[in-house]
């Protein structure tokens, strides 16, 4: 019996292959290339392009490091910016800071929001339907540079820089981010794999740089992005913030009661000690 297999195309010679037991959505255009299927270990599994988005089983490490991360460091978020995340994973854990008051989330595509309320429904878990929450069809560069209102923290949950997500990494739109944060306010970003993508962090470090007294990264092993640890960027004007204590981070996340299958307090501190290719690659600039 002949299984079919997806093989991702990330990296020229290295990749991981999935079982497709199931095809729920596949959608193909001359510029792009969408399939939602079933697997057995990982659940339902999103790619595009030749690159896994996201799955059903590991996909609360990202997105609860995505999201706590910058907000417990803030430690008085109010006013939540989300650009991307399509598939509510990001608005998910935002909204489980009952601290925070409004979200707005920046989506380009609403079939992307409608497709994955139907594949992947305990992505969102309901949470477009808060009414905490403003989502806006719109696009995600334009947005910040146009917008009037202010954050104290922004999530760009963003594809790779490649296609339709190659802007989400450019100067025009980390200095559309600046101007919408909230002085000492937060931006973190997806930044890719740093043993096979190195070459992102310098350049997205070197964007920040004229906009942010603080950049650097943080990290998280999320199993589906394969070649390391999973980079994040963080850039904001208060050099304290990823000097915290444990015992304040701590004391933080107890008081908002959320409990993580990923995230704790130590793992948000160390995740802040990056790998010394890391640090090599960043200390050229």
């Amino acid at each position: 019996m002949t299984t079919t297999t997806y093989l991702e195309s990330l990296y020229k010679g290295y990749g991981q292959s999935f079982t497709l037991d199931e095809v729920l959505f596949e959608h193909r255009t001359e510029h792009q290339e969408l399939i939602i299927f079933r697997n057995s270990e990982f659940g339902t599994v999103m790619a595009l392009d030749g690159i896994i988005q996201t799955t059903e089983r590991d996909e609360f490490i990202y997105h609860e490091m995505m999201t706590h991360v910058p907000i417990l460091a803030h430690g008085n978020a109010k006013r939540v910016l989300i650009i991307g995340g399509g598939d509510g994973g990001i608005l998910r854990e935002v909204l489980r800071h009952q601290s925070v008051e409004h979200v707005t989330q920046v989506e380009i595509d609403q079939a992307v929001i409608d497709m994955c309320k139907q594949y992947l429904p305990n992505h969102s878990a309901g949470a477009f339907d808060d009414s905490r929450a403003n989502i806006v069809i719109a696009d995600g560069v334009e947005f910040v540079n146009e917008c009037t209102e202010t954050f104290d923290v922004i999530i760009s949950d963003c594809t790779d820089p490649m296609g339709p997500g190659e802007v989400l990494f450019s100067s025009r739109f980390y200095e559309g981010c600046k101007r919408c944060l909230t002085e000492g306010g937060v931006f973190v970003a997806q930044n890719g794999v740093a043993f096979m993508q190195p070459e992102e962090l310098v350049t997205t470090r070197r964007r920040l740089g004229p906009y942010f007294a603080d950049q650097s990264f943080y990290n998280a092993a999320v199993p589906t992005y394969v070649g390391g640890v999973m980079a994040f960027a963080w850039a904001t004007d208060n050099t304290e913030l990823r000097q915290q204590s444990v015992e304040l981070i701590r004391e933080r996340f107890e008081r908002s009661g959320i409990q993580t299958r990923y995230y704790n307090p130590a793992l948000h501190v160390a995740s802040f000690a990056l790998p010394q290719y890391v640090l090599g690659a960043l200390d050229d600039l």
